[in-house]
């Protein structure tokens, strides 16, 4: 990767058509009905979403960052490398990634075996991100949130070696044996694809990232602590002997851009609002299932969880994460101030959220593809 700014479009794929008694529910993750999920509703938003990513490929995005969730509204993305190989039939350029699947909800090998594939298809084009999967899930699946970090741990370590090690290899663990890992296909690029670890800023993944030399990525906290994490990484990463790039460090951010800045406010403010309130709903109880957090990160995530998955102060959001909402000119200034204070040049862009129509999302990655990212790759970022 050049020294460039490098610019992705995530996206969340909801399902946007909420019931109009869905606030009568505490929250729409977990035990929200499925009931109210319209598959042939569903197919046409597939289709839209679809169109908005091919557009990005074509508009000059650098990727296209996919993710995982499950029982929720908020993504209808439970098996993203499903789509990642429909993408990569569809686009030309841009980068897959996927950001990602818990590995350990899966068997590693299986995953390994689809990763590689999906990087062969692509000709070198995939990229990953190891989630340990948010407290949520865990009430999706019959994983102990318990042994969570240990199996994530051995998960990954056995993902690298099926990569990298010409096999057969054996490996004896905790939770998994393999008398023969030997997987086919191997991957496209070499040793791996870029991976990097997602989370929220437990010093446990951190510090895993850190001993693995892999990149890693905040998401949903404040600017300040995902300023911090980022300095943790590097320190601790030194320390196992590997040098952690700025294009390791992709920087979660949302984005609207409009001609002027009250046109941009008045068109996004409602999508974001009904993200958070809606889509984002969730509870105490599903955000952490018991054995998920330790003490101390069960006490700062509850502090923060109302107004994290449920609450909306648009001042007070915009001021504390990473939000760009406004003209080209202050969409790119803010994205640069990012870059500088955070030490990257990898921004990671989400441009739709929520209920936001089809041409709110093509005017908005428009504009941004055509006057604010001429702007910021002509300025160059984190070296």
């Amino acid at each position: 990767m050049g020294s460039g700014i490098r610019f992705n479009v995530m996206h969340f794929m909801p399902f946007v058509h909420l019931p109009e008694n869905h606030k009568d529910y505490k929250t729409t993750w977990v035990n929200f009905p499925n009931k109210f999920y319209d598959p042939e509703k569903g197919y046409e938003l597939y289709q839209q979403y679809f169109d908005q990513l091919v557009l990005a490929d074509r508009l000059g995005f650098d990727a296209i960052v996919l993710n995982e969730h499950h029982n929720t509204v908020y993504s209808m993305m439970a098996t993203p490398n499903v789509l990642a190989s429909a993408l990569i039939a569809r686009t030309e350029n841009a980068r897959i990634c996927v950001w990602g699947v818990p590995p350990n909800f899966m068997l590693p090998n299986r995953l390994a075996e689809e990763y590689a594939i999906l990087d062969v298809l692509s000709k070198g084009r995939l990229e990953i991100a190891f989630p340990l999967g948010t407290g949520m899930e865990y009430w999706s699946h019959p994983v102990s949130p318990v042994t969570a970090r240990e199996k994530f741990k051995e998960s990954l370590q056995i993902i690298l070696q099926a990569w990298t090690a010409d096999g057969p290899t054996t490996h004896y663990g905790k939770f998994y044996t393999y008398r023969f890992l030997n997987p086919w296909p191997r991957p496209y690029q070499k040793p791996h694809p870029p991976c990097y670890i997602v989370g929220s800023g437990s010093p446990e993944t951190i510090e895993l990232a850190a001993e693995l030399g892999l990149g890693y990525s905040s998401v949903f906290v404040p600017q300040k602590v995902a300023q911090d994490l980022n300095q943790r990484l590097r320190d601790r990463a030194a320390h196992y002997g590997h040098n952690i790039r700025p294009e390791q460090l992709p920087l979660l951010n949302f984005v609207y851009v409009a001609e002027t800045e009250e046109e941009a406010e008045r068109e996004y403010t409602i999508h974001l609002q009904r993200f958070f309130e809606d889509y984002a709903r969730s509870s105490p109880q599903w955000l952490a299932p018991p054995g998920y957090l330790s003490v101390d990160q069960l006490k700062i995530r509850s502090a923060g969880a109302d107004k994290m998955h449920g609450g909306f102060d648009f001042k007070a959001i915009s001021g504390s994460f990473f939000i760009a909402v406004g003209t080209p000119e202050k969409v790119a200034n803010l994205i640069g101030e990012w870059t500088e204070r955070m030490g990257t040049n990898h921004i990671n862009s989400v441009m739709h959220v929520a209920d936001m129509p089809h041409w709110k999302a093509v005017k908005n990655m428009t504009l941004f593809a055509e006057q604010v990212m001429p702007k910021l790759r002509k300025s160059g970022g984190a070296r």
